[in-house]
This record gives structure tokens, C-alpha cells and sequence, in this order.
């Protein structure tokens, strides 16, 4: 590989102000750049200034408009590679088809993996994204991806967020969940509790009568889960609840449902837009902002640095 030149960093338009967040933090501005659409749907990509020798990083979010958003996101990045950029890396936060991510029926695609390959067939260096919904997804790439975490945020939410959160327990909605949530029940050193579903009937596993519980998953989109662990949770007692979910897509069913939920509030983060979320969700909603993040995921890579720090509670240094 060449050496790297400058960071140049184009935003695709699902989720520009977290484009406009990490520029502002790296003080780089963003490389100006057009993607007009045409009557039939196509998309145009114009790149107003060179990124001849650049450190391109292509910021492009997961969203409703998932399929358009990742062929926006792939010709970017074939625009950044025919214009002579060194490096380009996606910048993924919310991985579009992460939970198709294995065979799981007869004659199913295995959605993930071909999102992989039109990645690398386009030309893309180095994937950086966040909480994968199957770590294995990096298995398919014959590239580096950087699978980083929210639990550093939500840790950090907990501990200055959550009243008197030493007396509360973190609950895993389902058996898929558990090792992450014990991971930082053990972390912050509180209580863990679990939701088993058996015939449709949801019991909790765990102690949690008068007590704070903070539900800790990583996807929600229609609100399912997070409603029947809820409920059981109030049914058993608990005094306030909470949700944390790395990424909040939340559909209009999902928002709709948000005010009748016995929740505090739910909390999600800006890996997927939030703003239209943040207007119907009747005051429940907060979100965390993860900008800081990748910006220093951006600015190690571009040096060669470590990623560890951004694994554990010293990334707070970079907020």
C-alpha cells in the first residue's frame, strides 16, 4: 500500500450530521461533493475537489433506505478509488443486513456476506463499524474491519446517567444478549438479570423487585423485545426501567408504542439518524452521540495507531 496522504472525508446524505460531528471533531472539513439523483432513480456522485494520494473515509449510515443508501455508499467509494485516492475505508456505524448474516432457512441469502464482496469488488481498504449484530460478519471480508463498541458509552451513561446505579441490574431481553450484558453487569459491578421465553410467556431470571433495571440490547427496530422484556420486568416489580440500544432504528410502530411501554426512557445512539425520532418519542428518547469515537477510530488508523483504547473506559480521554 502507498503511504497515506490526507484525510479526506466525503459524507453520503443519510446521515450528514454525523459526517458534520466527526469533521468538526477531526477539524477537517469535508471534502465537498454532489449526489444528484436522476428520473429513474440512478445516482450521480461529483467530487469537487481532488483526493488524488488522500486518506479517503466514506461516512454513510444504515437506514430506511437501506438499499439506496449502500449503492450511494459504493459509488462513492468507486468515485474516491477512479480518482486516484491511496486508502478508502467505509465508515459503516450501523451495518445494513448484519442480521443476515447465516443460512437460516432453505434457499435464504446470506445478505451480509454479499454486501462484504460489493465492498471489496469496489475497492474498499478497511471497513470501520459499530456493534455488529454477528461479530462472524467480519469473517467475510478479506480486508480489516474494525468492529467497534458501544459498551465504553453506555458504560460511561450508566455510571453519570442512571440514579443510584450501583443498586441496579442490567437485564439481557433474550439468552443471545447475556454474555454481553454480564460482560458490563461485571464492569460496573451491579446485579445481572435475565428475561426467558418459554411458550410465549416471559419470566425473569434474576432479582428484581423495587429495583432500577436498565434492559441493555443491541438492535430495535420494531420494539418487540424491548416491550415484552419491559413488561415482565414491571410485572415483577421493578421500581424504574430503562432501555440502552446500540442501534435505535425504531420504526413507526416502534415509536407509536414508545409512550404506552412502562419505561423511564430509552436510549439509543446516533449510529442511525435520530432526529425525526428524537421529535415523536413523547420525551422517552435520549440519545448518544458516537462521533467521538470515530473520529479518533479515523485518526489512529490514519497514523497507525492502536484501536485498543477505543475498547475500554480510556476512551473517555477523547471526548
Amino acid at each position: 500500500m502507498a503511504n497515506k496522504g490526507p484525510i479526506a472525508l466525503l459524507s453520503g446524505t443519510y446521515h450528514p450530521e454525523l459526517a458534520r460531528a466527526i469533521s468538526e471533531r477531526l477539524a477537517i472539513p469535508l471534502t465537498p461533493c454532489t449526489t444528484p439523483k436522476f428520473s429513474n432513480g440512478e445516482i450521480g456522485v461529483n467530487l469537487k475537489e481532488t483526493v488524488r494520494d488522500s486518506d479517503v473515509y466514506v461516512i454513510q449510515s444504515s437506514t430506511r433506505e437501506a438499499d439506496e443508501a449502500i449503492m450511494e455508499m459504493l459509488i462513492l467509494i468507486a468515485a474516491a478509488k477512479s480518482s486516484s485516492a491511496c486508502n478508502v475505508t467505509a465508515v459503516l456505524p450501523s451495518f445494513p443486513y448484519a442480521r443476515n448474516d447465516k443460512k437460516d432457512r432453505s434457499r435464504a441469502p446470506i445478505t451480509a456476506k454479499l454486501l462484504a464482496n460489493l465492498l471489496m469488488v469496489t475497492g474498499c481498504d478497511h471497513v470501520i463499524t459499530f456493534d455488529l449484530h454477528a461479530p462472524q460478519i467480519q469473517g467475510f471480508f478479506n480486508i480489516p474491519v474494525d468492529n467497534l463498541f458501544t459498551d465504553p458509552l453506555v458504560e460511561h451513561h450508566i455510571r453519570f446517567r442512571i440514579p443510584n446505579y450501583t443498586e441496579a441490574v442490567l437485564v439481557s431481553p433474550d439468552p443471545g444478549g447475556a454474555k454481553r450484558t454480564t460482560t458490563l453487569a461485571d464492569r460496573l459491578g451491579i446485579d445481572f438479570a435475565l428475561i426467558h421465553t418459554s411458550r410465549d410467556e416471559e419470566t425473569v431470571v434474576g432479582e428484581v423487585e423495587g429495583k432500577t433495571c436498565v434492559i441493555i440490547d443491541d438492535l430495535m427496530e420494531t420494539g418487540e423485545t424491548v416491550k415484552r422484556a419491559s413488561l415482565a420486568l414491571h410485572r415483577a416489580g421493578a421500581a424504574d426501567i430503562y432501555a440502552i440500544v446500540a442501534h435505535g432504528i425504531l420504526s413507526p410502530g416502534a415509536l407509536a408504542m414508545l409512550p404506552t411501554l412502562p419505561l423511564k426512557q430509552l436510549i439509543v445512539t446516533n449510529t442511525v439518524p435520530q432526529d425525526e425520532n428524537l421529535k415523536g418519542a413523547a420525551g422517552k428518547l435520549a440519545v448518544l452521540d458516537i462521533s467521538s469515537v470515530l473520529a479518533e477510530a479515523i485518526r489512529r488508523h490514519h497514523h497507525g495507531e492502536s484501536m485498543r483504547y477505543l475498547f475500554g473506559p480510556a476512551w473517555d480521554q477523547f471526548r
